[in-house]
């Protein structure tokens, strides 16, 4: 009797993607999602699928896009007419979408899912450099984003199995901090190294802090718990992908910051990290750097 290898089991991950000029202007976090990727890869190997909900994918219903390829959209105006010619062809991931269909269903949640590909600039722009080869299945999960926190976490729970069973990488996208009001309140953009607005440094510092100690209670319930929280979210589309990928590992262990970063004064750049290899990848990533 031949038995099935287990499958390599990923931490769930929550990055924040920024400007799409991130593709054209690394900063500090094109180096970090190119040494995430190196250092995924040695530690758990390739994933055999991405499945990942991006702040600029969302529907009324929780939507799989489960095209058999994708292509990069792009999905913004005004920048750098070269970001362009980038392109991030990508396989697609219809198996996994008919599993994340029975696990959610499973839960109760129903997860429609369409034949069609197409990658956000929250997707393609850090999976290019972590991933440049483009040779990892993606699957988008488009969400509500009038859910509470508390039901995207519910969303995460429901698929916590995929990276055991299926060797799948879980990923939200989005930012951690996002008022494109105060990044253009001059006019125009200010430095990509601007000092940091007083605000946003208490927002991400309240952030780790409360999950260093899983208060999940007060972070589900950021917008009421949370220093200027509605000042860093007028709206909370950027954020509530953290969440998802936080369900997808549960509550027992702590989320962990893995980057910390920021751009333009005011738009938080942090990388999260959950689950039990959330520390030991931490870890790996502090020691790549020395």
């Amino acid at each position: 009797m031949t038995i099935a290898a287990p499958k390599r089991r990923f931490p769930s991950l929550f990055l924040s993607h920024g400007s799409p000029m991130t593709a054209l202007e690394a900063h500090e976090t094109g180096p970090f999602w190119q040494q995430l990727g190196r250092t995924l890869d040695a530690r758990h190997g390739r994933p055999e699928a991405i499945l990942i909900v991006s702040a600029h994918t969302a529907a009324r219903q929780p939507v799989l896009l489960a095209g058999p390829r994708h292509e990069a959209i792009y999905d913004f105006g005004g920048f750098d007419p070269r970001l362009r010619s980038l392109r991030y062809d990508a396989p697609g991931a219809p198996s996994l979408a008919r599993e994340v269909q029975a696990l959610t269903a499973k839960a109760g949640l129903t997860v429609h899912s369409l034949p069609q590909g197409g990658l956000d600039h929250g997707i393609w722009v850090p999976l290019r450099a972590m991933y440049p080869d483009a040779d990892v299945p993606v699957l988008p999960l488009a969400f509500v984003p009038s859910q509470s926190p508390s039901q995207q976490f519910a969303l995460g729970e429901a698929i916590q199995s995929l990276s055991e069973t299926h060797g799948a990488l879980i990923m939200g996208s989005g930012s951690l901090t996002h008022n494109l009001s105060l990044v253009f309140a001059g006019g125009q953009m200010p430095p990509i190294d601007a000092h940091e607005l007083p605000a946003s440094a208490t927002f991400r510092a309240w952030w780790e802090a409360r999950s260093r100690v899983r208060d999940w209670e007060a972070l589900l319930d950021y917008r009421q718990q949370a220093p200027h929280a509605l000042e860093m979210h007028p709206t909370d589309e950027h954020l509530l992908p953290w969440f998802v990928a936080a369900g997808a590992e549960g509550r027992l262990h702590a989320p962990r910051r893995i980057h910390s970063a920021l751009t333009y004064g005011s738009l938080g750049m942090d990388a999260y990290a959950f689950g039990p290899g959330a520390d030991s990848l931490a870890q790996a990533l502090a020691s790549d750097k020395c």
